[in-house]
């Protein structure tokens, strides 16, 4: 980890690192504090699971959880959850509202969590949430699909965003001896490698200078290697592995072209990461990318799944420096209009501030000494 995620990590609490004995203590405690109490938040935990006796489990599991998360939060006063997924964080987000007197609220970055809404329950979250952040529009229409007309003044938006002071733009190379194309994500099948894959595999044989880095790890990483092996593209394509946050912008220096070829996303952030550095952007029209990218404006949009488009686009960029530095400094504008990191945290602010504050004006304040404090949840 980085300096600062060392930081991070040494004043978070980990409820999972607190086993057995952690969970013992809480639970005695919530009994004692509020049998009530606990009795209807364990009575919520198995209504939300249903009759599976797996899923029973499970959110029984979860409901361990969710005490040992609301002790922690009342022995220290705190009084508002704010989880940063939709998925199972927040689930035990929910269950610990249900049982302690605090608030939750969310942010819904999708598309995943929209896939299995049921299982997830996100329904039933939006209703229990005092608000959710989208991450964009796109989060925010599937939120809608999923909830009655009544919650939607719940869903705000609040963009992700990067620091364009941190993310600078290097220098431009108009005709690199090597041309590196970028690709940073998880290495699962939502990202579209393989597809990235077929597509250098067209290019190579007009243009063997071509060089792809894929940074990231994941489950399709072995695959990958195969296939790269089996395409004879090992002296073109090199898997990176991970990458830690304070080296990755070594990568993006050396880049001339960067590609995201995902199947599903949310509004990336690597992308606002390469388009700040103004490295001209290959992705895909799915779900939120195009919130970001504008076709032919800031970047360049292919169909998912289409590795000849996607070849015919890395050929344009390839073919053509002055398309390359006209979508670089264009992307490196939207970046900052739209999503620069400053702006986009002091609009988070706003939005706690306005919602906690307009929801404790109302008469639903909390008992605990600080009426503005938070806490974001973060399970290992």
């Amino acid at each position: 980890m980085t300096v600062e995620e060392q930081e991070e990590a040494a004043a978070t609490y980990y409820v999972k690192s607190d086993g057995i004995r952690g969970a013992i203590v809480a639970h005695w405690a919530a009994i004692l504090n509020s049998p009530w109490s606990y009795l209807k938040g364990l009575w919520f935990a198995l209504r939300l699971a249903g009759s599976d006796p797996r899923r029973l489990l499970l959110f029984a599991c979860y409901f361990v959880e969710a005490v040992m998360l609301g002790r922690w939060m009342q022995s220290r006063g705190l009084r508002h959850l704010h989880v940063h997924f939709a998925n199972a964080a927040s689930t035990v987000g929910l269950i610990a509202s249900r049982t302690f007197p605090i608030e939750f609220s969310l942010t819904v970055h999708g598309p995943n969590e929209f896939y299995d809404s049921f299982g997830l329950k996100l329904s039933e979250k939006m209703a229990g949430a005092l608000f959710a952040c989208c991450v964009g529009q796109f989060a925010r229409s599937q939120l809608m699909r999923l909830s009655p007309p009544l919650e939607w003044g719940k869903f705000e938006i609040g963009p992700l965003g990067v620091d364009p002071q941190l993310f600078k733009p290097g220098p431009f190379r108009s005709s690199p001896h090597t041309f590196e194309i970028l690709c940073v994500g998880r290495l699962v099948p939502d990202k579209g490698q393989y597809i990235l894959l077929a597509a250098i595999n067209r290019l190579i044989k007009s243009y063997p200078n071509i060089r792809l880095r894929l940074v990231g790890d994941g489950p399709d990483r072995d695959g990958l290697a195969l296939m790269i092996a089996g395409n004879g593209l090992s002296e073109y394509v090199t898997l990176e592995g991970s990458v830690n946050q304070d080296r990755i912008r070594d990568y993006y220096d050396q880049a001339d072209i960067f590609v995201l070829a995902s199947f599903a996303e949310g509004v990336p952030v690597v992308l606002m990461e390469a388009m700040a550095m103004q490295i001209p952007c290959i992705s895909t029209f799915v779900a939120g990318i195009p919130e970001l990218i504008r076709n032919g404006i800031d970047g360049i949009l292919v169909a998912p799944s289409d590795d000849r488009d996607l070849a015919g686009a890395i050929q344009q960029l390839v073919d053509d420096p002055d398309l390359r530095r006209r979508l670089g400094v264009a992307g490196r504008a939207r970046v900052i209009e739209r999503y620069d990191l400053d702006r986009s945290v002091a609009q988070l602010a706003r939005i706690f501030a306005d919602r906690i504050g307009e929801h404790r004006a109302h008469g639903h304040s909390l008992p605990g000494p600080d009426s503005s404090s938070a806490v974001r949840a973060i399970r290992s």
